[in-house]
């Protein structure tokens, strides 16, 4: 890997070049192929790939539901040994992180075509918790832009997909919204919330925090932004959001992905049964604003007028 990379740098000083990391957590050789193969390729490389996709099949929707945990360990580890391998090399280089496939798959596993024409092949039918999770781990590749500069979303049309097609149409699955919301809204540099919520119990993470929060602002918009999963399955949850240093004007947009059933899809027939609706703005008040939250809910607000008091 070292020496071919060296060949492709010399064809082209400007290619930016990934290094092949462990698929997921779970084999035996992680973390420790990941160290070896940097401290062999890491000043021809700019990037460490990294691959995970969530799954509930034992239908544990609380673990599910806090799998921004699994999520942000994965990249808390490969950011410290990112952090070892630069100090044991005493290298300038720096080497960032490409989570290159990342999505929900387990529900359709179905790879073989049998030889047919564009045959259908693993289409995810994703659900409201699919949904959620995207959202998750979306405020996770936020809140760590630090060490991760890219994320490959797996795959876009029909193949665990986001958006599904027929010869007839076009399907925009749960996880299609947040994905869009957090295009539209997420820009500039990621800030870091701190989180005080009340806490739920999950039998693979243990105790987690009912809401995971990320947040971003863009300077040259003078706008920002707000991303909050409620994961309680019965409560809606009543929160402040304050701004410390600079804050908002105003409320620019309230958008949110929200339903009662944990379960419940889109189609064809039905293809605004989970959607995103707009809400009602509320006022700053002293650089805070009070919202509502309910249960099993992705919620974004869109702030602007930094440059005013809050």
């Amino acid at each position: 890997a070292r020496e071919a990379a060296k060949m492709m740098r010399w064809q082209d000083p400007s290619l930016k070049l990934v290094l092949c990391g462990s698929s997921n957590t779970t084999m035996p050789t992680y973390p420790e192929w990941d160290r070896v193969v940097l401290e062999h390729c890491w000043n021809q490389v700019d990037y460490l790939a990294l691959h995970y996709y969530a799954i509930n099949d034992t239908d544990d929707t609380a673990s599910y539901l806090a799998q921004a945990a699994q999520f942000e360990s994965h990249l808390d580890t490969l950011g410290g040994l990112l952090r070892y391998v630069k100090a044991k090399l005493r290298s300038n280089h720096d080497v960032k992180l490409s989570w290159d496939e990342w999505n929900v798959w387990y529900k359709d596993r179905s790879g073989r075509g049998n030889w047919q024409v564009a045959p259908p092949l693993s289409e995810e039918v994703y659900n409201l918790e699919d949904a959620l999770v995207v959202a998750q781990w979306m405020s996770v590749f936020l809140r760590r832009c630090d060490i991760l500069e890219i994320a490959c979303l797996a795959q876009i049309v029909n193949t665990i997909s986001p958006l599904t097609t027929t010869r007839d149409g076009l399907l925009k699955q749960t996880t299609y919204y947040p994905f869009v919301l957090f295009g539209q809204h997420a820009s500039g540099v990621a800030l870091q919330p701190l989180t005080s919520a009340p806490e739920y119990d999950t039998p693979q993470f243990g105790a987690m925090s009912l809401l995971d929060v990320s947040a971003s602002y863009d300077a040259d918009k003078d706008s920002g932004a707000v991303f909050i999963v409620n994961r309680s399955q019965t409560e809606s949850i009543t929160t402040d959001v304050a701004w410390t240093g600079a804050a908002p004007g105003s409320v620019t947009g309230v958008y949110q992905l929200a339903g009662t059933d944990i379960k419940a899809v889109n189609t064809f027939e039905q293809p605004d049964t989970i959607v995103t609706k707009e809400l009602a703005t509320m006022p700053v008040d002293n650089g805070k604003i009070s919202l509502t939250l309910p249960p099993l809910s992705f919620t974004v607000v869109a702030t602007a007028g930094y440059n005013s008091k809050g």
